[in-house]
Protein backbone atom coordinates (compact mmCIF):
# COMPACT_ATOMS: atom_id res chain seq x y z
CA UNK A 1 0.00 0.00 0.00
CA UNK A 2 1.44 3.36 -0.96
CA UNK A 3 2.04 6.33 1.28
CA UNK A 4 0.18 9.47 0.37
CA UNK A 5 -0.34 12.61 2.40
CA UNK A 6 -3.81 14.04 2.12
CA UNK A 7 -4.22 17.77 1.80
CA UNK A 8 -6.32 19.07 4.60
CA UNK A 9 -8.56 21.99 5.36
CA UNK A 10 -10.10 23.19 8.61
CA UNK A 11 -8.66 24.70 11.73
CA UNK A 12 -5.58 22.52 12.05
CA UNK A 13 -4.13 20.18 9.44
CA UNK A 14 -4.19 16.48 10.05
CA UNK A 15 -1.55 14.03 8.94
CA UNK A 16 -2.08 11.00 6.82
CA UNK A 17 0.10 8.13 7.95
CA UNK A 18 -0.84 5.84 5.11
CA UNK A 19 -3.47 6.13 2.46
CA UNK A 20 -4.86 3.48 0.18
CA UNK A 21 -4.98 4.58 -3.42
CA UNK A 22 -8.31 4.39 -5.20
CA UNK A 23 -6.53 2.33 -7.85
CA UNK A 24 -3.43 0.14 -7.45
CA UNK A 25 -0.05 1.61 -8.32
CA UNK A 26 0.30 -0.48 -11.45
CA UNK A 27 -3.18 0.55 -12.60
CA UNK A 28 -2.45 4.23 -11.97
CA UNK A 29 0.79 3.96 -13.94
CA UNK A 30 -0.99 2.04 -16.70
CA UNK A 31 -3.68 4.72 -17.00
CA UNK A 32 -1.09 7.46 -17.30
CA UNK A 33 0.96 5.61 -19.92
CA UNK A 34 -2.21 4.61 -21.76
CA UNK A 35 -3.29 8.24 -21.96
CA UNK A 36 0.14 9.31 -23.23
CA UNK A 37 0.34 6.62 -25.90
CA UNK A 38 -3.26 7.30 -26.86
CA UNK A 39 -2.38 10.93 -27.61
CA UNK A 40 0.68 9.79 -29.54
CA UNK A 41 -1.56 7.51 -31.60
CA UNK A 42 -3.82 10.47 -32.41
CA UNK A 43 -0.83 12.45 -33.67
CA UNK A 44 0.35 9.48 -35.76
CA UNK A 45 -3.11 9.28 -37.32
CA UNK A 46 -3.19 13.02 -38.04
CA UNK A 47 0.28 12.91 -39.62
CA UNK A 48 -0.62 9.86 -41.71
CA UNK A 49 -3.75 11.53 -43.06
CA UNK A 50 -1.77 14.67 -43.84
CA UNK A 51 1.41 12.89 -45.01
CA UNK A 52 1.24 14.73 -48.33
CA UNK A 53 2.22 17.92 -46.51
CA UNK A 54 5.41 16.35 -45.13
CA UNK A 55 8.74 16.20 -46.90
CA UNK A 56 11.47 13.62 -46.32
CA UNK A 57 14.89 15.05 -47.16
CA UNK A 58 16.34 11.54 -47.39
CA UNK A 59 14.32 9.85 -50.14
CA UNK A 60 11.36 12.15 -50.74
CA UNK A 61 8.86 9.40 -49.77
CA UNK A 62 6.73 9.37 -46.59
CA UNK A 63 6.01 5.84 -45.38
CA UNK A 64 4.07 4.83 -42.28
CA UNK A 65 7.37 4.22 -40.50
CA UNK A 66 8.42 7.76 -41.45
CA UNK A 67 5.17 9.08 -39.96
CA UNK A 68 5.75 7.20 -36.69
CA UNK A 69 9.36 8.42 -36.61
CA UNK A 70 8.36 12.02 -37.31
CA UNK A 71 5.64 11.86 -34.65
CA UNK A 72 8.05 10.65 -31.96
CA UNK A 73 10.73 13.25 -32.66
CA UNK A 74 8.04 15.90 -32.88
CA UNK A 75 6.40 14.89 -29.58
CA UNK A 76 9.76 14.77 -27.82
CA UNK A 77 10.81 18.10 -29.43
CA UNK A 78 13.99 16.48 -30.76
CA UNK A 79 13.58 17.80 -34.31
CA UNK A 80 16.39 16.44 -36.51
CA UNK A 81 15.00 18.28 -39.52
CA UNK A 82 15.13 15.34 -41.93
CA UNK A 83 11.32 15.29 -42.09
CA UNK A 84 9.45 18.57 -41.92
CA UNK A 85 5.98 19.97 -42.70
CA UNK A 86 6.14 22.02 -45.87
CA UNK A 87 2.51 22.85 -46.71
CA UNK A 88 0.52 25.56 -44.95
CA UNK A 89 -2.03 22.97 -43.89
CA UNK A 90 0.61 20.75 -42.28
CA UNK A 91 2.16 23.66 -40.42
CA UNK A 92 -1.29 24.73 -39.18
CA UNK A 93 -1.90 21.17 -37.95
CA UNK A 94 1.45 21.21 -36.15
CA UNK A 95 0.60 24.50 -34.47
CA UNK A 96 -3.04 23.90 -33.60
CA UNK A 97 -3.25 20.14 -32.99
CA UNK A 98 0.18 18.59 -32.46
CA UNK A 99 1.67 21.28 -30.20
CA UNK A 100 -1.12 21.10 -27.54
CA UNK A 101 -0.89 17.30 -27.61
CA UNK A 102 2.90 17.53 -27.25
CA UNK A 103 2.47 19.72 -24.15
CA UNK A 104 -0.15 17.34 -22.71
CA UNK A 105 2.14 14.32 -23.17
CA UNK A 106 5.03 16.14 -21.50
CA UNK A 107 2.78 17.05 -18.58
CA UNK A 108 1.71 13.41 -18.24
CA UNK A 109 5.29 12.16 -18.09
CA UNK A 110 6.46 14.94 -15.79
CA UNK A 111 3.44 14.38 -13.52
CA UNK A 112 4.11 10.65 -13.45
CA UNK A 113 7.75 11.19 -12.48
CA UNK A 114 6.71 13.62 -9.74
CA UNK A 115 3.96 11.40 -8.36
CA UNK A 116 5.88 8.14 -8.36
CA UNK A 117 9.36 9.34 -7.41
CA UNK A 118 9.63 12.77 -5.81
CA UNK A 119 6.25 13.05 -4.08
CA UNK A 120 6.15 9.50 -2.75
CA UNK A 121 9.72 9.68 -1.44
CA UNK A 122 8.93 12.90 0.40
CA UNK A 123 5.71 11.48 1.80
CA UNK A 124 7.45 8.34 3.03
CA UNK A 125 9.89 10.58 4.88
CA UNK A 126 7.03 12.64 6.32
CA UNK A 127 5.20 9.50 7.44
CA UNK A 128 8.32 8.16 9.14
CA UNK A 129 8.68 11.40 11.08
CA UNK A 130 5.04 11.32 12.16
CA UNK A 131 5.31 7.71 13.30
CA UNK A 132 8.57 8.39 15.12
CA UNK A 133 6.89 10.95 17.38
CA UNK A 134 3.62 9.05 17.76
CA UNK A 135 3.18 7.99 21.39
CA UNK A 136 0.59 8.32 24.20
CA UNK A 137 -2.04 8.89 21.52
CA UNK A 138 -5.65 7.78 21.14
CA UNK A 139 -6.41 5.41 18.27
CA UNK A 140 -9.96 5.52 16.87
CA UNK A 141 -10.74 2.49 14.74
CA UNK A 142 -13.79 3.42 12.68
CA UNK A 143 -15.03 6.94 11.99
CA UNK A 144 -18.74 6.35 11.54
CA UNK A 145 -21.41 7.99 13.67
CA UNK A 146 -20.10 6.72 17.01
CA UNK A 147 -16.44 7.22 16.13
CA UNK A 148 -16.90 10.76 14.85
CA UNK A 149 -18.97 11.74 17.89
CA UNK A 150 -16.27 10.29 20.16
CA UNK A 151 -13.53 12.27 18.42
CA UNK A 152 -15.55 15.49 18.58
CA UNK A 153 -16.13 14.94 22.29
CA UNK A 154 -12.46 14.16 22.92
CA UNK A 155 -11.42 17.39 21.24
CA UNK A 156 -14.08 19.31 23.18
CA UNK A 157 -12.69 17.83 26.41
CA UNK A 158 -9.26 19.18 25.61
CA UNK A 159 -7.51 16.37 23.75
CA UNK A 160 -5.20 17.79 21.10
CA UNK A 161 -6.30 16.63 17.63
CA UNK A 162 -2.74 15.66 16.70
CA UNK A 163 -2.85 13.14 19.55
CA UNK A 164 -5.69 11.26 17.84
CA UNK A 165 -5.18 8.71 15.04
CA UNK A 166 -8.28 7.76 13.03
CA UNK A 167 -8.21 4.57 10.95
CA UNK A 168 -11.00 3.91 8.48
CA UNK A 169 -11.20 2.49 4.93
CA UNK A 170 -13.52 5.25 3.73
CA UNK A 171 -11.80 8.30 2.19
CA UNK A 172 -14.75 10.63 2.83
CA UNK A 173 -14.77 9.81 6.53
CA UNK A 174 -11.02 10.34 6.68
CA UNK A 175 -11.41 13.73 5.05
CA UNK A 176 -13.82 14.74 7.83
CA UNK A 177 -11.38 13.52 10.47
CA UNK A 178 -8.54 15.41 8.79
CA UNK A 179 -10.56 18.63 8.91
CA UNK A 180 -10.71 18.20 12.69
CA UNK A 181 -6.91 18.06 12.73
CA UNK A 182 -6.52 14.34 13.46
CA UNK A 183 -3.88 12.00 12.10
CA UNK A 184 -5.63 9.76 9.61
CA UNK A 185 -4.91 6.42 7.99
CA UNK A 186 -6.83 4.50 5.36
CA UNK A 187 -6.64 0.78 5.86
CA UNK A 188 -8.13 -2.40 7.28
CA UNK A 189 -7.98 -2.21 11.08
CA UNK A 190 -8.30 -5.99 11.36
CA UNK A 191 -4.78 -6.36 9.91
CA UNK A 192 -1.76 -6.36 12.19
CA UNK A 193 0.30 -4.26 9.76
CA UNK A 194 -2.23 -1.43 9.75
CA UNK A 195 -2.34 -1.16 13.54
CA UNK A 196 1.42 -1.51 13.83
CA UNK A 197 1.84 1.44 11.46
CA UNK A 198 -0.22 3.50 13.91
CA UNK A 199 2.04 2.32 16.78
CA UNK A 200 -0.94 0.96 18.64
CA UNK A 201 1.39 -0.54 21.24
CA UNK A 202 2.21 3.03 22.37
CA UNK A 203 -1.43 4.19 22.45
CA UNK A 204 -2.96 5.72 25.55
CA UNK A 205 -6.39 4.39 24.63
CA UNK A 206 -8.11 2.55 21.78
CA UNK A 207 -11.69 3.19 20.63
CA UNK A 208 -13.31 0.61 18.35
CA UNK A 209 -16.48 1.36 16.39
CA UNK A 210 -16.47 -0.39 13.02
CA UNK A 211 -20.23 -0.29 12.42
CA UNK A 212 -20.57 -4.10 12.48
CA UNK A 213 -20.29 -6.15 15.64
CA UNK A 214 -18.30 -8.96 14.03
CA UNK A 215 -15.79 -6.51 12.56
CA UNK A 216 -15.52 -4.57 15.82
CA UNK A 217 -14.85 -7.78 17.76
CA UNK A 218 -12.20 -8.91 15.28
CA UNK A 219 -10.54 -5.48 15.44
CA UNK A 220 -10.62 -5.67 19.24
CA UNK A 221 -8.97 -9.08 19.18
CA UNK A 222 -6.23 -7.79 16.85
CA UNK A 223 -5.69 -4.64 18.90
CA UNK A 224 -5.48 -6.57 22.17
CA UNK A 225 -2.89 -8.89 20.66
CA UNK A 226 -0.70 -5.94 19.67
CA UNK A 227 -1.40 -3.76 22.72
CA UNK A 228 -1.82 -6.05 25.75
CA UNK A 229 -1.98 -3.22 28.29
CA UNK A 230 -3.90 -0.49 26.48
CA UNK A 231 -7.51 0.19 27.52
CA UNK A 232 -9.88 -0.72 24.67
CA UNK A 233 -13.45 0.56 24.40
CA UNK A 234 -15.61 -1.30 21.89
CA UNK A 235 -19.05 -0.44 20.56
CA UNK A 236 -21.42 -3.36 19.87
CA UNK A 237 -25.13 -3.25 19.15
CA UNK A 238 -26.29 -6.78 19.97
CA UNK A 239 -26.51 -7.76 23.64
CA UNK A 240 -25.21 -11.26 22.87
CA UNK A 241 -22.00 -9.79 21.45
CA UNK A 242 -21.10 -7.88 24.60
CA UNK A 243 -19.60 -11.02 26.16
CA UNK A 244 -17.72 -11.81 22.96
CA UNK A 245 -16.27 -8.30 22.86
CA UNK A 246 -15.01 -8.67 26.43
CA UNK A 247 -13.54 -12.06 25.64
CA UNK A 248 -11.79 -10.47 22.64
CA UNK A 249 -10.05 -8.08 25.02
CA UNK A 250 -12.29 -5.04 25.35
CA UNK A 251 -11.82 -3.20 28.64
CA UNK A 252 -15.13 -1.41 28.19
CA UNK A 253 -18.07 -2.52 26.05
CA UNK A 254 -20.60 0.13 25.05
CA UNK A 255 -24.00 -0.79 23.67
CA UNK A 256 -25.71 2.32 22.26
CA UNK A 257 -28.99 0.47 21.96
CA UNK A 258 -28.91 -0.48 25.63
CA UNK A 259 -27.87 3.05 26.63
CA UNK A 260 -30.77 4.51 24.65
CA UNK A 261 -33.09 2.14 26.47
CA UNK A 262 -31.70 3.31 29.81
CA UNK A 263 -32.33 6.93 28.89
CA UNK A 264 -35.89 6.16 27.82
CA UNK A 265 -36.57 4.18 30.99
CA UNK A 266 -35.12 6.99 33.10
CA UNK A 267 -37.32 9.54 31.41
CA UNK A 268 -40.35 7.44 32.29
CA UNK A 269 -39.61 7.93 36.00
CA UNK A 270 -38.77 11.61 35.80
CA UNK A 271 -38.64 14.25 33.12
CA UNK A 272 -35.16 15.39 34.12
CA UNK A 273 -33.37 12.07 34.61
CA UNK A 274 -32.47 11.56 30.97
CA UNK A 275 -31.38 15.19 30.66
CA UNK A 276 -29.05 14.83 33.63
CA UNK A 277 -27.52 11.59 32.30
CA UNK A 278 -26.89 13.29 28.95
CA UNK A 279 -25.47 16.26 30.82
CA UNK A 280 -22.99 13.98 32.58
CA UNK A 281 -21.90 12.28 29.38
CA UNK A 282 -21.13 15.43 27.39
CA UNK A 283 -18.59 18.19 27.88
CA UNK A 284 -21.28 20.62 26.78
CA UNK A 285 -23.27 20.00 29.97
CA UNK A 286 -22.93 21.85 33.27
CA UNK A 287 -21.30 18.88 34.97
CA UNK A 288 -19.13 16.00 33.78
CA UNK A 289 -17.96 12.59 34.93
CA UNK A 290 -14.23 12.37 35.51
CA UNK A 291 -12.12 9.28 36.16
CA UNK A 292 -8.69 9.85 37.68
CA UNK A 293 -6.16 8.47 40.13
CA UNK A 294 -6.21 9.66 43.70
CA UNK A 295 -3.62 12.36 44.47
CA UNK A 296 -1.12 12.05 47.37
CA UNK A 297 -2.81 14.84 49.36
CA UNK A 298 -6.15 12.97 49.13
CA UNK A 299 -4.82 9.69 50.58
CA UNK A 300 -6.41 9.01 53.96
CA UNK A 301 -9.37 11.28 53.36
CA UNK A 302 -12.94 10.05 52.71
CA UNK A 303 -14.35 10.00 49.21
CA UNK A 304 -16.89 12.62 50.26
CA UNK A 305 -14.11 15.14 51.04
CA UNK A 306 -12.88 15.63 47.48
CA UNK A 307 -12.22 19.29 46.75
CA UNK A 308 -12.52 18.93 42.98
CA UNK A 309 -16.01 17.47 42.89
CA UNK A 310 -18.41 14.94 44.36
CA UNK A 311 -16.96 11.46 44.60
CA UNK A 312 -19.15 8.62 43.35
CA UNK A 313 -17.05 5.47 43.19
CA UNK A 314 -13.63 4.04 44.00
CA UNK A 315 -11.91 1.32 41.99
CA UNK A 316 -9.48 -0.50 44.26
CA UNK A 317 -7.67 -3.66 43.15
CA UNK A 318 -10.38 -4.38 40.59
CA UNK A 319 -13.24 -3.87 43.04
CA UNK A 320 -15.84 -1.08 42.72
CA UNK A 321 -16.65 0.72 45.97
CA UNK A 322 -19.68 3.01 46.14
CA UNK A 323 -19.67 6.30 48.03
CA UNK A 324 -22.08 4.83 50.60
CA UNK A 325 -19.89 1.86 51.50
CA UNK A 326 -17.61 1.77 54.52
CA UNK A 327 -14.42 1.39 52.46
CA UNK A 328 -15.13 4.77 50.85
CA UNK A 329 -14.28 6.44 54.17
CA UNK A 330 -10.54 6.19 53.46
CA UNK A 331 -8.83 6.76 50.15
CA UNK A 332 -5.67 4.76 49.52
CA UNK A 333 -2.71 5.20 47.21
CA UNK A 334 -3.40 3.61 43.83
CA UNK A 335 -7.17 4.12 44.02
CA UNK A 336 -8.99 5.27 40.89
CA UNK A 337 -11.94 7.50 41.61
CA UNK A 338 -14.95 8.54 39.56
CA UNK A 339 -16.38 11.92 40.44
CA UNK A 340 -18.79 14.55 39.20
CA UNK A 341 -17.11 17.90 38.58
CA UNK A 342 -18.40 21.21 37.23
CA UNK A 343 -17.64 21.68 33.56
CA UNK A 344 -14.96 24.35 33.07
CA UNK A 345 -16.34 27.56 31.65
Amino acid sequence: MDLNLLRRGGRKPGNLLRRALKVPVWADLGLRLGAAFGLVAVVVLVHWIDRAGLKDAHDGQISFLDVVYFTMISITTTGFGDIAPVSDRSRLIEAVIVTPIRIAVLFIFVGTAYNFIIKRSWERFRMAQIQKNLTDHIVVLGFGISGSEAVAELIARGTAPHCIVVIDPDENRLARAARLGCNIMAGDATRDATLMDAHIDRARSILVSAGRDDTSILITLTARHLAPDAPISTVVRAVDNEVLARQAGASTVINPVRFTGLLMAGSAHGTHVADYITDLASIEGRVQLVEREVTPDEVGKPLSALASGRGLRIYRAGTAIGFWEADAATLKAGDVIVEITPTPA
